[in-house]
């Protein structure tokens, strides 16, 4: 075993943490530390670094093994530059570079060519060489730029202070620094949370491959799924472990409750069978004339029922948060319109004439890399920034929510309960009512805002957005923070919730469950593709719907659409009967729709490629129809 652990207690104050974990690892194992916030995954981590020392219990790690630790906020001194941060693992070979370099000197003085001291050097030239290839001293500049262009870390961000950069590139900075050094085992305490999709894709790869013994914190359940084989549960301060990934977990851990529910209930029947028999012998003891040997029999059979070790009831249904998101009022068909918006921040333009549509009941998840511009744009609909070109119209009765991916304001000095209670004008104990749905219970109320984790901030927010009841969410990352079982209450709210939700997100999981449409943010320009995230992998080299495009400015569009709905004015008799078809005809075209995703959930036709290809252009087909009668519906209204 790379790493033991036998019987581990620790706490904190009162508050004990763990109570009894024992699990073991493999050299080579790729590992994932899982459990609801809170439960001591990080303090695992920091026990193993030995960081902390255990109260109770015995941790082994292997002779020699090097560890690597990612923590959540990597931290380096504040002088030093991404590239120094990089370069830091090779210190050493640094230092053979440079006795390197210093014997070359030498050896092309003069002086010492001419008496037998050249013959030395070169000897310890030699043998310093040999060893300077063998630490890969001449791929030192490749190997940075390998793993920092890997997780998106181009040479621009090379000369930058690391102090100066944001939470995510300080995390991606610190991972590049970290896989540098190649240690024995990789402790990684959430590293996706703030990487874009193209850097966890290659980070998974790059797991995959690595020779060495991983062990990561997450709650990503995609990223499990496709790089842990073993899944280790921290829950009620204990530890069980799974030979399988995500998925498998899930499965098995279900098995497994379901039959300790059996043996508890069964030990259960046998417990009140021999208390009912001990009662009957006493009872026959006590009878006349008294007969000591029922006594004898039933001291017996309470002693063999002391020492029965009881089992625990298994807990089959945790609490989650009770999230249920509502609307006050439904909105107009058409929620959002992007005309033409551009958005450029110095010399550094981040997107160029997008133009884009949200209707009612969309489902739309934006992805991209870090700093594309996805939280601008989110921003420019809520009026929170200034397009530099374009304008941006919100349509009737819409309501918007919005959820930051920010963390808690760290200066401010009220309690969760204040906080909660002058948001929503709420009395005390309502307030304390609803926010014990979210998992605030007793003293977490008092809980200061700037002391809260980042969890319990998203949870605070969640609360909050609930009573809101908006028919427009926008959310910024939803769920970064959250842990697995908080992420499945809040899918399960989107999934029922009616209104109109788009979202930035690169969970992968999340997308999958919710999203109707994917749009990428990519180059200046935002395309669309029909479907979840496995469906823009198989269709993102054939872009569906280019929502914009350089082949036709949006004032041309604009211009064609509207010479295209003053012809169907001009032809209209009465306006009012003209919006009346109208809207038979969009309801009939969207009930077309519902019919094409219906069939192509078929089992039989999902495995026919052909036929659903032919489904998917109808599809488009129909939605291109579907928008032009909806821009001429809202001309008729106003």
């Amino acid at each position: 075993m790379i790493i033991n652990f036998q019987h581990i207690k620790q706490s904190f104050g009162a508050n004990e943490v763990l109570t009894d974990v024992t699990f073991e690892i493999k050299p080579g194992e790729r590992v994932g530390l899982i459990g609801r916030n809170g439960t001591g995954k990080s303090t695992v981590l920091k026990l193993i670094i030995g960081s902390l020392q255990p109260e109770q219990g015995q941790i082994a790690i292997g002779k020699n093994t090097r560890i690597g630790f990612l923590a959540q906020s990597p931290e380096y001194d504040a002088e030093m530059s991404v590239y120094e941060v990089l370069e830091q693992c090779f210190q050493e070979i640094k230092k053979w570079q440079q006795q390197l370099e210093q014997l070359e000197e030498k050896m092309s003085d003069p002086v010492n060519a001419e008496n037998n001291t050249l013959n030395q050097l070169m000897l310890e030239y030699g043998k310093l060489q040999v060893k300077f290839e063998e630490a890969g001293g001449y791929q030192i500049s490749s190997r940075i730029d390998g793993i920092a262009n890997g997780l998106g870390i181009t040479a621009d961000y090379y000369p930058r202070p690391f102090s100066s950069l944001s939470g995510g590139e300080k995390t991606k900075v610190g991972l590049a620094a970290l896989l540098l050094t190649q240690p024995d085992v990789l402790l990684l305490d959430e590293p996706t949370n703030h990487l874009d999709m193209s850097s966890i894709e290659w980070l998974e790869t790059f797991l995959n491959n690595y020779k060495g013994t991983v062990m990561v914190i997450s709650h990503d359940r995609y990223f499990l799924d496709r790089v842990i084989t073993k899944i280790i549960e921290l829950e009620d301060g204990e530890a069980v472990t799974y030979q399988t990934n995500y998925t498998g977990y899930q499965k098995e851990k279900e098995s497994r409750l379901l039959s300790e529910f059996a043996n508890y209930q069964e030990q259960q029947k046998k417990i009140k069978k021999m208390q009912e028999s001990i009662k009957q012998l006493i009872e026959w003891g006590n009878s006349t004339p008294p007969n000591p040997g029922f006594h004898r029999r039933a001291a017996s059979m309470q002693k063999a029922l002391d020492r029965m070790i009881k089992l625990k009831p298994p807990i089959l249904e945790r609490k989650k948060i009770n999230l249920h998101l509502e609307q006050s009022d439904r909105s107009g068909k058409q929620v959002i319109s992007l005309e033409g918006i551009s958005k450029s921040y110095a010399d550094r333009s981040l997107f160029s004439q997008v133009s884009a549509r949200l209707f009612y009941g969309d489902r739309i998840v934006l992805m991209g890399k870090n700093g594309c511009g996805k939280s601008t744009l989110l921003k420019l609909i809520l009026d929170q920034e200034n397009p530099d070109h374009g304008e941006i119209h919100l349509g009737s009765r819409v309501d918007i929510g919005y959820l930051s991916q920010d963390s808690a304001p760290l200066k401010s000095a009220q309690t969760v309960l204040q906080y909660f209670r002058t948001e929503l004008n709420m009395e005390e104990g309502e307030a304390r009512k609803q926010l014990a749905k979210f998992l605030f219970y007793a003293s977490d109320v008092f809980k200061k805002i700037s002391s809260l984790s980042g969890g319990e901030w998203s949870r605070l927010q969640l609360a909050l957005l609930m009573y809101q009841k908006p028919n427009l969410l926008l959310l910024d990352e939803p769920t970064n923070h959250l842990d697995i079982d908080s992420r499945e209450a809040l899918e399960e709210a989107l999934e029922e919730f009616p209104g109109t939700l788009l979202a930035i997100s690169h969970d992968r999981y999340f997308i999958n469950r919710l999203a109707h449409k994917v749009w990428v943010l990519a180059q200046g320009e935002v395309t669309a593709y029909l479907g979840n995230y496995n469906d823009y992998l198989e269709q993102k080299n054939k872009p569906i719907i280019k929502i914009v495009g350089k082949t036709d400015s949006p004032e041309n569009i604009a211009n064609k659409r509207g010479q295209q709905v003053k012809t169907s004015v001009s032809k209209a008799e009465n306006p009012c009967q003209a919006a009346t078809q109208l809207e038979k005809e969009i309801t009939a075209l969207e009930q077309q729709i519902l019919d094409i995703e219906a069939q192509m959930s078929d089992p039989a036709i999902s495995c026919d490629s052909s036929k659903l290809a032919a489904f998917q252009h109808e599809r488009e087909t129909i939605e291109v129809r579907l928008n032009l009668l909806y821009d001429k519906w809202i001309f008729y209204l106003n």
